[in-house]
């Protein structure tokens, strides 16, 4: 008889045991079950479907871009890309020659394409048109599949193409507005989901299922439409014309900082962008006005006079003495008119936009002082607009101007701004108020709740009085010193030239000028306040004032016809332009005596050069003028 080798008390231990690895077992088993089924639930059901599944994305349509008056200036319409399935392709010859024939492409490309199990699916062509998205369907070519998708389309094509900018193939804002605001523009895509085997083919008892796109967002501009190509019919004429290298202009609301209008020339077609030369590209697409920076030249007078009427360092009837120049820290700065203008008040100063007359202003305020306005008045600083890649200016550090330095920076020089901030800028003296620049008035959701954007005042500038005294100035510069080059018959605008030159290397490149032209309306209360710069005119004259001028006449005439603004005081200013003066021939004489003769006749004149007879006029004798006209003389 064997004696028992184990005890009742072993056996329970064993039993304890073979009960505890069961229960850790099944404890394991629970927390993997938990594990799966709790935590990564959701990440193996993705999984799983996406192996079960083949989906396709459809796009949410791109958001609308509207201006001020509900214009649709860029919109996206309805396309379609087309993919390949090697998997469900049964005749891929087939299917590569009616493709390759429909959509214009490389028909061996499709054929590998139709070949190529190692992807699920294979792209043929990007936003293919409704008409050819039909005829593939008729087809019935096993294999294909289309799936929805926008094409970014502008109706106004050229119009504000450095404004808008324009999107990738993929619908991504890539450039101006499109870029600035992606975020809101971009529509939410959805989806379509159909059954699949382990290999990938479709099963053919299965459904496809649908996940719909949501559109994106409309954005409503402060441009008016109809401003807008006002204006850049007139730029474009300009650059033509003048033979320049570029020409700009901008229509700003100066009572709360909307832009209106903002042109270039040359432009471009945003439908069909030079995609292929990429430096090409981004050059036409950027916005100079916002980006680059320019010597302003006579227009920047404007903030010097401004700061010097609010300190009280001199009044209208003051009387300066211009004898041509004057000396600085021992350097001779020169007027424009190095004979001089002569004995004029502060006036007739503004209206020959004597040199010396704002080197005497600016020296008087000093630096800090002058300084101190040009900062209120936004020099110096970005203006904060909407747009990407502002550029801020350049002015030189305060502790470094120096006497001459300030001088130059009293009429323009030595100192740079965009266009954009210039006339930001103008704004805020003449209403004495400084506002940002915006291009958007509100955004609307798909679901239509709308976000409203307001003005936003950075600031007072300047006192009523000063506003109303440089806006009297103005006034007569157009009206007595332009004449007819800017001033239209019935309206009251003010408006100030300038003539900058241009610097290559840190020197004065020969030649090369900014012309432009800084007008508002109505001058007794501004809202309408026009820039038009000429970048490197070459047609024959420069001076602001024959260049730019106008066509800023042209341009306040076509606000007019659009507003429906009726001219007052017409009688008189027609009466005016009944007398005619006939232009004699002044080649041979000398300055003294061709200008002595332009005065007597009650014209204006401006010279080019340097030295004491007359070898060239602008305008050929027996040419009929009106009084106040300008006469380019060439010395």
């Amino acid at each position: 008889m064997l004696k028992n080798k184990y005890s009742s008390f072993s056996l329970q231990k064993r039993l304890l045991a073979i009960m505890i690895a069961v229960i850790f077992l099944f404890i394991v088993i629970f927390i993997k079950l938990f594990v799966v089924q709790i935590l990564q639930g959701q990440t193996l059901q993705m999984r799983a479907i996406s192996q079960w599944t083949r989906d396709l994305t459809m796009s949410g349509l791109r958001g609308n871009i509207t201006d001020s008056t509900g214009e649709v200036l860029a919109t996206s319409y309805t396309s379609y890309n087309v993919y390949v399935r090697a998997s469900n392709v049964t005749d891929a010859e087939d299917v590569a020659l009616n493709l390759s024939e429909i959509l214009g492409v490389d028909y061996q490309t499709v054929l590998k394409k139709a070949k190529d199990r190692t992807s699920s699916e294979h792209l043929i062509k990007q936003q293919v048109s409704y008409d050819d998205a039909r005829l593939i369907l008729t087809k019935n070519l096993s294999g294909v599949y289309l799936t929805e998708t926008s094409t970014r389309y502008y109706p106004f094509e050229n119009l504000l193409s450095n404004v808008l900018g324009f999107c990738t193939v993929d619908n991504v804002g890539q450039a101006g507005l499109e870029a600035f605001y992606d975020s809101y523009l971009q529509g939410i895509n959805g989806s379509t989901y159909t059954e699949s085997d382990i290999t990938g083919l479709e099963i053919s008892s299965s459904t496809t299922s649908y996940t719909v796109g949501i559109s994106g967002c409309t954005i409503e501009l402060t441009i008016d439409v109809n401003i807008q190509q006002i204006l850049q019919t007139i730029v474009d004429t300009a650059y033509l014309e003048q033979e320049a290298q570029g020409v700009h202009a901008i229509i700003m609301d100066a009572t709360n900082g909307d832009i209106l209008a903002m042109a270039s020339s040359p432009s471009f077609d945003l439908n069909n962008p030079p995609r292929d030369d990429v430096e090409s590209l981004m050059q036409s697409s950027k916005n100079s006005m916002i980006t680059d920076i320019y010597e302003p030249g006579s227009t920047f007078k404007l903030f010097t006079l401004a700061a010097a009427l609010e300190e009280g360092v001199t009044s209208l009837d003051e009387k300066f003495y211009d004898q041509g120049f004057r000396i600085v820290d021992g350097q001779k700065i020169k007027c424009w008119k190095t004979n001089g203008h002569g004995s004029q008040t502060l006036v007739e100063g503004v209206c020959n936009s004597c040199n010396s007359v704002f080197m005497d202003l600016g020296l008087r305020l000093g630096v800090d002082t002058l300084y101190s306005y040009l900062e209120k008045f936004g020099i110096g600083s970005k203006t904060g607009v909407d747009f990407a890649g502002e550029s801020s200016g350049i002015m030189m550090d305060v502790d470094s101007v120096k006497n001459v330095d300030l001088a130059r920076i009293s009429f323009g020089q030595a100192i740079a701004v965009t266009p954009l901030q210039m006339l930001a800028s103008v704004c805020g003296v003449l209403t004495g108020t400084l506002y940002q620049p915006r291009f958007v008035k509100s955004i609307t959701s798909a679901n239509g709740v709308t976000k409203e954007f307001s003005s936003v005042a950075k600031g007072q500038t300047v006192s009523s009085k000063t506003s109303e005294q440089i806006l009297y100035m103005m006034e007569q510069v157009v009206s007595k010193s332009d004449g007819l080059y800017s001033f239209v018959p019935g309206y009251r605008i003010g408006g100030k030239t300038g003539t900058a030159q241009k610097y290559e290397n840190g020197v004065v490149a020969t030649g090369k000028y900014v012309s432009s032209f800084v007008g508002c309306y109505p001058v007794d209360d501004p809202k309408y306040v026009l820039l038009f710069c000429v970048d490197e005119p070459s047609a024959g004259q420069y001076y602001g004032s024959l260049v730019a001028a106008p066509y800023a006449k042209q341009i306040f005439s076509g606000l007019f016809d659009y507003l429906g603004i009726e001219p007052t005081n017409l009688d008189e200013d027609l009466e005016k332009l009944m007398e005619t003066i006939e232009m004699p021939n002044l080649v041979g004489y000398s300055l003294t005596e061709a200008a002595s003769i332009i005065k007597s006749m009650k014209l204006q004149y401006e010279i080019d050069g340097e030295g004491g007879y007359v070898v060239w006029q602008s305008v050929a004798p027996g040419e009929m003028l009106y009084e106040n006209e300008i006469v380019l003389l060439k010395l």
